[in-house]
């Protein structure tokens, strides 16, 4: 056998007992009407047609049936209407996948392990920024995955995902390479949610399905270093992953406070570059511009907030955080995650013709 196949095969042996696949049910009353395929734009999810919609992505504990619990309603039993993937990352139980793959507060999840035995899995916290989300199932001492640094990936690397692709073919193995970093993009949670931005993703050109939702993306070391969460619909061989680093300060928070803890501020935003800078003739190419989308109800600056406490409105211009210029590549977000809660930031500011520096102090996400 080559050495190259080998270690191959090595490392999907290593990784494979901790893979599981996670079946979404529902009671036929509330999902009979339900249209086949929730998810639009260019970018999907890798749930199963048919996932169910719902939640309010806030990252809060919601409450979830027990499997045991019948409904008489006239109706029948529960019933599948999706699948996903996830992996096990404690052997006391805790299971990572994505927060699409788990979002409706309505639906049942069981998990199904390597060896065949069914959990009903618990969501115990979604991550109110991040595609990620954690289950626990009751068990004790199973096998778990080692977690890489996906901070230390590039591009052309050797990548194996594995997953439930389709919900109907459980350990899937498919191999490809690192296709991109860096990557920016836009999915639905659910029918009729609201967009998730994603920054910062790892393209593929591996061939995963849909219900590879959530499986993991492994080097040849067995290591895991994504979490594959997106494809793009009709496209071939393009598909992204979440950086594993990101999840592991969720599992920190996980196992440490019990939910997982986001720092606020509170404003919508679109970054400026120089072709809005032409456009809309801005005085600056760079910063994040205050404004609200499109949704109904928009607001730029959320009451009560951090950003509403410091005095920022909307069309107002912020231009550096602590000192640091806020550009595409470099964007508002991406150094508000890099801070605690609690933390002081200082914002330069502009509005009209007027620069300022304010001070905000993050909150808790809730």
């Amino acid at each position: 056998m080559i050495e190259y196949e080998k270690q191959t095969i090595d490392a999907v042996k290593k990784v494979l007992p901790a893979v599981v696949s996670i079946v979404i049910s529902k009671h036929m009353p509330k999902i009979k009407h339900m249209p086949m395929m929730p998810f639009f734009g260019p970018f999907m999810p890798f749930g199963m047609p048919g996932m169910p919609d719902g939640g309010n992505g806030d990252g809060e504990d919601q409450f979830i049936p027990h499997p045991h619990r019948k409904v008489h309603d006239g109706e029948g039993e529960k019933v599948k209407v999706g699948g996903g993937s996830g992996f096990i990352v404690h052997p006391d139980g805790l299971v990572l996948t994505n927060k699409h793959v788990v979002f409706d507060p309505d639906a049942e999840y069981t998990v199904i392990t390597e060896d065949e035995k069914e959990y009903y899995g618990r969501v115990i916290s979604r991550d109110p920024i991040n595609d990620v989300a954690v289950l626990k199932i009751d068990a004790k001492n199973l096998p778990t995955v080692q977690l890489g640094n996906s901070s230390k990936i590039e591009l052309g690397q050797t990548v194996v995902a594995i997953g439930n692709a389709l919900g109907l073919f459980t350990n899937t193995v498919s191999k490809g390479i690192i296709s991109g970093l860096g990557r920016k993009i836009s999915a639905s949670l659910g029918q009729g949610a609201e967009m998730e931005h994603l920054r910062n993703v790892i393209q593929t050109d591996v061939a995963i399905n849909q219900g590879n939702s959530g499986g993991p993306l492994i080097n040849l070391d067995g290591e895991v270093v994504g979490i594959n969460t997106a494809i793009i619909f009709g496209a071939q061989n393009i598909g992204f992953s979440l950086p594993i680093n990101w999840a592991k300060s969720d599992l920190e928070d996980i196992i440490k406070h019990g939910r997982i803890i986001k720092p606020f501020i509170g404003l919508r935003y679109v970054m400026l570059n120089k072709a809005l800078k032409e456009k809309y003739e801005l005085p600056v190419d760079y910063g994040a511009l205050v404004i609200k989308d499109h949704i109904p109800g928009s607001v730029a600056v959320v009451r009560h907030s951090p950003a509403d406490k410091a005095g920022v409105r909307e069309n107002d211009i912020v231009l550096e955080i602590n000192g640091e210029k806020l550009t595409e590549k470099r964007e508002l977000a991406d150094l508000i995650q890099t801070a605690n809660v609690g933390d002081e930031i200082e914002m330069t500011v502009m509005r009209k013709d007027k620069t300022t520096k304010v001070r905000a102090v993050l909150e808790e996400r809730r």
